[in-house]
């Protein structure tokens, strides 16, 4: 198991209360990053953040210590980030701020961090490696539904890897492996890499991976974090034509990866920022990146890479939001040594978006009984396969389907549909929150199409979509009112069989007259009959 870790002076041991904020700075080996969240009723979200390429890292590879530019760089940006927190009201029991691989690993860090201290007037704890590598699994386990498989945390300074089983990490490792540093060493400057040069680089990662003996037994799947993941997954994405929402949930598959290193390989470091999704600030550092995932993946039998947007900060972030070391509700439990982790992501997911936009709770969770109670009762008369995930994909949309209210009445589907696509989903591929945000746009009206998310859908895909997006406007239909006045139908299959033709009788079950949800539900027949092959009656 990985070490605790240290919580910052203890005082982790309670959950983040409503209202309060955490700045949590990264002063990692490439850059500085500091990042502000706060925590609401139950909910939580990142409020702010300020990124500097500082690249403190720089020349450490060939002296083992921190340069002066680049000491005098991170200086500066540490001054920035001083006056920021007390301009925004942090405090020190508000800002944390960790040191990463360059930091840790220089022969004259005390010297530096003396000076940063005096600077910036606030503690900043350097991490073991230990540490390190637990932050970048707690992340990781707190945005992806991982369970048994690998989490790569990629630095400028060094390469992090834990081995997670049932959710919990049980080995780890890490190397100094950075791209810093491995772009020092084997990579020219100027000029495309040459082929004996990136050889040299893979043999370096291949032994240097030897160590890690648990590797190979790790699992099919690969979670990865760190600004080189993201990007890698970005180009990826670009070179597939996919759509570009984020890169949560993107994975990078082993043959796309080559192809991206061939490419990267054949221009100099000036100009891999041509490469669609390769930002001009990490354009020199990219290659090297990929050739060590590309180790790692080799190494460990991996499928490809998973990306997830989370980070080390996150990490950090979710051990104060969570109240550390916990077991109580909606984290998962088992006595005090359990780290802090979500019970049900995909469900904490959709309930920290829909919070923050103030839902009409009482209708929203009618609309998805209803909804959901439908599509029960469709699967059972053999009217569709009654997939449990599908399932979770129409209750989503439902929770969802009216946070575009919060930005206006009007075309309020149409901005649900964009605060699904930007506000973040964890737990959910591509596809899935693509089908949760196309079904809200089309709770109101219109035929559901994938539209510009097209390139995400397979035909089953299309398919499920057009059930979700049914059965959730027909819950809106009868629960137009917003009074729960409709508590549940009774379906029944008339004039056919499972397997040929036959209408749907819907069936209103109210506390009162229910002329008004009958006449909306009897609108939806050519999206029912589109949907599940058979047409639709509604009575009372």
């Amino acid at each position: 198991m990985l070490s605790a870790g240290v919580l910052r002076r203890g005082e982790y041991a309670h959950r983040m209360q409503p209202g309060e904020r955490l700045a949590v700075i990264d002063l990692g080996s490439n850059s500085f990053r500091l990042v502000v969240f706060t925590a609401g009723s139950g909910w939580w979200k990142r409020t702010d953040e300020i990124y500097e390429p500082v690249r403190i890292g720089e020349g450490l590879m060939a002296t083992g210590r921190l340069g002066e530019e680049p000491m005098e760089r991170a200086l500066a940006t540490l001054d920035v980030f001083a006056h920021f927190c007390r301009a925004s009201g942090l405090g020190e029991d508000a800002v944390d701020a960790v040191a990463t691989s360059a930091i840790r690993d220089a022969e004259n860090a005390e010297r530096f961090l003396e000076r940063a201290r005096k600077r910036f007037g606030l503690p900043i704890r350097v991490l073991s490696r230990e540490a390190e590598a637990r932050y970048g699994y707690l992340a990781a386990v707190n945005s992806t539904t991982l369970c048994d498989g690998g989490v790569l945390d990629l630095g400028g300074g060094s390469l992090q890897l834990v081995r997670v089983v049932d959710r919990l990490a049980r080995e780890s490792g890490s190397w100094r492996l950075g791209t810093v540093r491995m772009s020092e060493r084997f990579l020219p400057p100027n000029g495309p890499a040459k082929r004996k040069q990136l050889e040299e680089l893979r043999d370096h990662v291949a032994r240097e991976l030897e160590q890690a003996s648990w590797l190979p037994s790790t699992g099919r799947r690969l979670v990865g974090i760190g600004g080189t993941v993201r990007s890698l997954a970005t180009a990826a994405q670009r070179a597939a034509g996919l759509p570009s929402n984020g890169v949560q949930g993107m994975l990078v598959e082993r043959e796309a990866l080559d192809e991206l290193v061939e490419r990267l390989a054949a221009l100099p470091a000036s100009e891999r920022a041509s490469v669609p999704g390769i930002k001009p600030a990490r354009a020199d550092l990219i290659l090297a990146g990929a050739i060590v995932v590309q180790g790692v993946l080799q190494a460990g039998g991996f499928d490809g890479l998973e990306a997830t947007e989370a980070g080390l900060r996150e990490g950090v972030f979710f051990e104060r939001l969570l109240g550390g070391c916990c077991s109580t509700a909606g984290t998962a439990g088992g006595g005090a040594d359990r780290p802090p982790l979500f019970e049900d992501l995909r469900r904490t997911s959709v309930m920290n978006l829909a919070a923050r936009y103030n839902i009409d709770v009482a209708h929203t969770r009618h609309v998805a009984a209803l909804a959901l109670g439908m599509f029960d009762e469709l699967a059972r008369l053999g009217l569709h396969p009654g997939d449990g995930s599908e399932r979770e994909l129409l209750w989503a949309a439902c929770m969802l389907h009216d946070i575009g209210m919060s930005v206006d009445y009007d075309d309020h589907h149409k901005h649900s549909r964009y605060l699904i696509l930007n506000g973040g989903l964890p737990g959910f591929t591509p596809v899935e929150v693509a089908t949760i945000a196309q079904a809200a746009r089309y709770h109101r009206k219109g035929m559901p199409e994938p539209g510009p998310l097209a390139a995400l859908f397979e035909a089953e895909d299309a398919e499920r979509l057009n059930r979700c997006a049914v059965l959730l406007r027909l819950a809106e239909d009868l629960e137009r009112s917003r009074d729960q006045l409709v508590r549940g139908v009774d379906i029944a299959l008339l004039n056919g069989d499972r397997s040929g033709d036959g209408e749907v009788e819907l069936r209103v079950i109210a506390d009162g007259e229910s002329a008004v949800p009958r006449w909306a539900a009897s609108r939806e027949t050519e999206l029912f009959a589109r949907a599940f092959h058979r047409d639709l009656s509604v009575a009372a």
